[in-house]
């Protein structure tokens, strides 16, 4: 097969799943037709495709990065429009899970499919190789099952599984697109029953159930004790369940059930629809959708069912505090040890499952995954945990935590008698202690440790998704530290052309914008300027920055007042203007929320590159205040500016939507909808997978380098919309604190955003520059400091993280 561009995608089958993945498209700017049966009630008979691309927008989280892009997803239905597959590079078919279904329209569809295009199947668990054979031999090489996970704009993974007959080239081409373009994290999956994630997560959950039950546990307290106390989702066991629908749990139970009789898994016991569970969905409590559950909502209580008395009662459960306690222990092998020795139903429960998971995947890894590297990035990927389990059991001490699940399997505590593994306990892994190592990651089948894979699309990944163990330099730790402190550190990568650009790394908490980086930032502009390097700011992990350090504002004030205030508040401005006029470029890299203070310093940079799941936005008000940085400044001069290139004298219309996004705190849901809303500019670039960030912003920074950038001229004046342009802003102000939607204080604080935004007490038209705005920004900035409610929304935020409405 010769190499493809994937320029066009076809998606069979408008359900939630099949309508998202061509939202998802979309969002990247990849032409796609969504597909679906004719329906002979609406004049187009796309009615079925319509109504699904129109509830998109209902959707939430939402699928759409912008909502209005649910223009570009074309409708087909396969009456009318089958000839238009001859379009498409990429059909991925999305329809329910039912493998005669599939095959039927494989058969239908197929002599459409052009001649080099890749047809691939979405679904979640059923044979690849099965669904191949209703495809003739000159397909049969270009399918292939590629498994979104819900809700696929947002899911990382993205399990691709070759069929028997599956040409090698059109997987490496389909992980390409899927990785770069889609920005997933792609695992190949072995066609074995639900693939990776699903077989160790539907386990997962029929483990902790059949434990909960076993340790007499309430559903609350199961998911108090199973969701971010252990790192992972919180909706947790039960109430993901709820989200996912009983009958669908109940369905994918049943196929596993199928799938995997005792010959196959020595686990097939725990593969039966639990009593409770078929309980609930025979009397149609079917979880979220139908109102009832595991859970149902009275009003504003939340009540959980008492399967004793068969009746929902007040939710209250919280795990006990003396296991709350034991989870907070940093070190996880005594994590563990006090869990497996505590004599507590709770803590003996959390080491159960635990240890059920641990048993499960070492003894079917060689089975279901080319490495145990699969296996703890589909749990993580696929299921929201922040640590995969064979890097907890590695972290805990590998032979330690061995002997301990052997010893539960002797002693008839495990949930089979199946024992571990010879490999867990000799050879290779028992003599690095690990399944994770600096050679790659243990791959059961082969009995060696598997390196990553050097296909050519993660070059472009300069520090890839870390493992616990690996032994790998992290963002964190890689390259050559030019100076380093709790605050922030400065670093170059090594190689002749990223070896060329400086790296700023903020290391505070939610990387704010404290003390320690205010002074570190000027010292990493010297040095770049001193050397000719450009400069990007960059930290391994989200977020950008959550904005300006709060706690770090209390001694400053409490020592000098608001007027101290003004003048750390002054620093930050000229640090801010340093940064947009240096003398080489300053390239923001961009991911996870950027607040208040972040929002600014993205503003002031050359460039900004930004990942898609970016969440840019001045919130200030939040706290009482008013951006103190340069952002208003920096908004009234895009507006000038706007107003100037669209031939308008008056600037008023091009400010209005900054002062609406700063007034009502207004985040951006997308970094395509920060570029609407100009906190992203349209030459900024936007990229799809976190892990191509750093190489796509040293990229950029190093090109505007090398080409000689100079920074911009600092405008001599630029016009401004004047009081009378502040004074229309306020009078609606007004009417919105008499219809009772924004309080007095809120009232104060939007008209000095609109002070700022329209430049003061001048007439308008007035020409002003940088300088004066800045200013005028800082005097309201102190001003609103010095404010009693003001300060009442700083502490608020500070002690409960929860804005104040006062």
């Amino acid at each position: 097969m010769k190499q493809i561009a994937i320029r066009k995608v076809a998606v069979l089958g408008a359900g939630v799943m099949g309508a998202q993945i061509a939202a998802h498209c979309v969002n990247a700017r990849v032409p796609v037709i969504l597909f679906d049966l004719a329906d002979g009630q609406s004049p187009a008979r796309n009615g079925i495709l319509l109504r699904a691309i129109e509830n998109l927008a209902r959707l939430s989280p939402a699928p759409l990065a912008v909502k209005e892009d649910a223009q570009f997803i074309e409708a087909g239905n396969y009456d009318q429009h089958l000839e238009r597959l001859r379009e498409c590079d990429l059909v991925i078919e999305a329809i329910a899970e039912r493998l005669d279904w599939k095959r039927d329209l494989y058969r239908r569809i197929a002599p459409h499919i052009a001649s080099n295009a890749i047809l691939a199947s979405n679904t979640s668990g059923l044979s690849v190789t099965s669904l191949s054979g209703a495809l003739d031999a000159a397909l049969r090489p270009r399918f292939c099952g590629v498994h979104f996970f819900n809700p696929p704009r947002y899911m990382h993974l993205v399990e691709l599984t070759p069929a028997a007959a599956t040409g090698a080239d059109v997987v490496d081409q389909l992980e390409t697109f899927l990785t770069s373009t889609l920005g997933k994290g792609v695992l190949r999956a072995k066609d074995t029953p639900n693939f990776i994630a699903n077989r160790v997560g539907v386990f997962g959950m029929l483990a902790t159930m059949h434990e909960a039950a076993k340790y007499g546990l309430p559903y609350d307290v199961v998911d108090d004790l199973t969701g971010s106390r252990l790192g992972r989702a919180k909706s947790a066991t039960f109430r993901t369940a709820d989200v996912v629908g009983l009958d669908t749990m109940a369905a994918v139970i049943r196929t596993v059930q199928d799938a995997l009789p005792a010959s196959r898994d020595p686990f097939s016991s725990l593969y039966a629809v639990p009593a409770v569970l078929d309980s609930l969905v025979k009397k149609g409590a079917l979880g979220q959708k139908s109102g009832a559950g595991f859970y149902r909502k009275d009003g504003r209580a939340i009540k959980v069912l008492d399967p004793g008395r068969s009746e929902y009662v007040d939710s209250a459960g919280k795990a006990d505090e003396l296991v709350a306690r034991i989870l907070k222990t940093e070190d996880v092998g005594q994590r563990l040890k006090l869990l497996r020795e505590t004599d507590h139903p709770q803590a003996r429960f959390l080491w159960s499952i635990y240890r059920d998971a641990f048993h499960y995947i070492s003894v079917h890894l060689g089975e279901i995954a080319q490495s145990a590297r699969d296996i703890d990035f589909a749990l993580r990927w696929g299921f929201g945990w922040d640590i995969g389990p064979f890097e907890t059991w590695q972290a805990a001490g590998w032979l330690r935590v061995a002997e301990w699940v052997s010893q539960d399997i002797a002693r008839g505590e495990a949930l089979c008698k199946e024992p571990l593994p010879g490999w867990v306990s000799q050879g290779p892994v028992a003599k690095a202690g690990a399944v994770h190592t600096r050679q790659g990651s243990w791959n059961a089948a082969r009995s060696r440790f598997e390196p990553r894979t050097s296909l050519a699309v993660y070059s472009k990944q300069l520090f890839r998704a870390p493992l616990i163990g690996e032994g790998v330099p992290t963002g964190d730790d890689a390259g050559q530290t030019l100076f380093a402190d709790e605050s922030c550190r400065l670093w170059r990568l090594e190689g002749d052309a990223v070896g060329q650009v400086l790296i700023f790394s903020i290391r505070t908490r939610l990387h704010v914008l404290g003390p320690g980086v205010i002074a570190g930032l000027p010292r990493a502009l010297d040095l770049a300027e001193a050397e000719g390097r450009a400069l990007v700011i960059w930290s391994p992990k989200e977020p950008f920055s959550a904005g300006a350090d709060l706690k770090a504002m209390l001694p400053v004030f409490m020592g000098g007042g608001p007027k101290a205030i003004g003048v750390e508040e002054r620093k930050l401005q000229d640090l801010l203007m340093r940064v947009k006029y240096a003398q080489v470029p300053v390239v923001a890299a961009v991911q996870g929320l950027a607040l208040g203070g972040g929002c600014e310093l993205l503003l002031h940079c050359a460039h900004r590159v930004a990942v898609l799941e970016s969440y840019i936005g001045m919130v200030e008000v939040g706290v009482g205040l008013i951006p103190g940085g340069g952002g208003l400044k920096e908004g009234a001069l895009r507006a000038a500016q706007a107003a100037r290139a669209a031939g308008s004298s008056d600037v008023l219309p091009f400010v209005r939507a900054w002062f609406q996004n700063t007034a009502m705190a207004n985040v951006s849901k997308s970094a395509l909808e920060a570029r609407a809303m100009g906190y992203l500019e349209t030459c900024d670039t936007i990229v799809f997978n976190p892990y191509e960030l750093l190489w796509t912003a040293v990229g950029q920074a190093f090109a505007m380098q090398a080409v000689g950038y100079r920074p911009p001229h600092r405008p001599k004046g630029f016009a401004v919309a004047g009081r009378s342009g502040a004074a229309t802003i306020k009078a609606q102000l007004v009417n919105m604190r008499e219809g009772g939607f924004i309080s007095e204080h809120d009232l104060l604080i939007a008209g000095s955003i609109a002070e700022v935004l329209t430049g003061g007490d001048v007439e308008p038209g007035s020409l002003v520059d940088e300088q004066w705005l800045l200013d005028l920004e800082r005097e309201h900035f102190t001003r609103l400091v010095a404010n009693p409610k003001s300060q009442e929304r700083m502490m608020g935020m500070l002690q409960t993280g929860k804005p104040v409405r006062n």
